[in-house]
């Protein structure tokens, strides 16, 4: 039970009987479902050169023994070597999960789309694809379609800069229109196949929330919905508290947890406000997984993953 569930459930039950619907329903949820990490903060990626047994057969029983319960897999890296294509890699990841008590919470199309954007290469619509699979061959509820890089979907300026239209607050970054035009028929042409597996398409990119949730009302389907992260969104100067309340539950499908400026999450060297992520994220009734997003210090992944570990567990349920 995370802290503010428990706080409510201990009041008086006049006081509990006068909140809002939305709190109380909130508290009925059992908290975040658990703590995952990257593979590629293991050491050991899908981009590795596979030979049988590699590098699955490394980075999942690392990840137990720290004590981490999921492992977000890369589908892979490059158009030549989509490792979870291959139905004797999934079974192998599927036989390690199971020796190793570890889950696969989501699959990661991220870094073949960092060169290769789904808003302008056709081919990389069939990564996503590939993701999709993987994810039902390995029981994960989604998977994270990245848009960095040559992916980034903002536009930047003759310096190099976004171009912020905001004049509140927080920014509001110029995105590509083109770009996103493309994004929302092809993700229109996907869904179907999202929805015949049960996986849900989780987009990670640099837009703020309200653009995102403008692309998810476009889309039209529930099976498309924000892959947050904490610490991206930090340094986008984005309001990581508003946004995480302004999405909402029921479209977010899973958050990366990590620091600006530190590899340790609880430092005070990092820029991310922890607590008030942890708030907001409580105030939702988050129940899906949180994934460490951070390899540590060089030299003690032991040592500060299971700080991390232990400081989510502390902060965040």
């Amino acid at each position: 039970m995370n802290r503010r569930c428990f706080i409510q459930k201990t009041t008086a039950g006049a006081i509990m009987a006068s909140m809002p619907e939305t709190l109380i329903t909130s508290c009925n949820s059992s908290g975040p479902a658990g703590i995952g990490i990257c593979d590629w903060d293991l050491g050991h990626t899908a981009d590795a050169p596979f030979t049988p047994g590699k590098p699955a057969d490394v980075f999942v029983p690392r990840a137990a023994s720290v004590g981490l319960e999921a492992i977000q897999v890369s589908v892979g890296t490059s158009p030549v070597n989509v490792m979870l294509r291959d139905s004797a890699v999934r079974k192998q990841y599927i036989e390690l999960g199971k020796q190793h008590n570890i889950v696969y919470c989501s699959i990661a199309v991220g870094s073949i789309l960092h060169y290769l954007p789904l808003t302008t290469e056709p081919q990389s619509a069939i990564y996503v694809l590939d993701g999709l699979e993987a994810a039902k061959a390995l029981g994960a509820k989604n998977i994270l379609i990245a848009f960095f890089f040559d992916g980034d979907l903002l536009e930047r300026n003759s310096s190099g800069s976004y171009i912020n239209t905001s004049e509140g607050t927080f920014p509001e970054y110029k995105w590509k229109e083109k770009d996103v035009e493309r994004l929302i028929a092809l993700m229109k042409q996907i869904v179907p196949r999202a929805e015949d597996l049960g996986v849900v398409l989780g987009m990670e990119n640099s837009l703020s929330a309200d653009q995102n949730l403008r692309i998810i009302d476009e889309i039209g389907s529930p099976m498309v919905q924000v892959y947050y992260d904490i610490g991206n969104s930090t340094s986008f100067g984005y309001d990581v508290p508003g946004e995480i309340r302004k999405i909402g539950n029921h479209r977010m499908c899973e958050v990366h947890i990590k620091n600006i400026g530190s590899p340790l999450l609880y430092s005070d060297e990092g820029r991310v406000d922890m607590d008030a992520a942890a708030r907001a994220l409580s105030d939702i009734g988050y129940d899906k997984w949180l994934v460490i997003e951070t390899i540590g210090r060089p030299g003690k992944f032991e040592e500060d993953t299971v700080a991390n570990i232990d400081f989510t567990r502390r902060v965040f349920f």
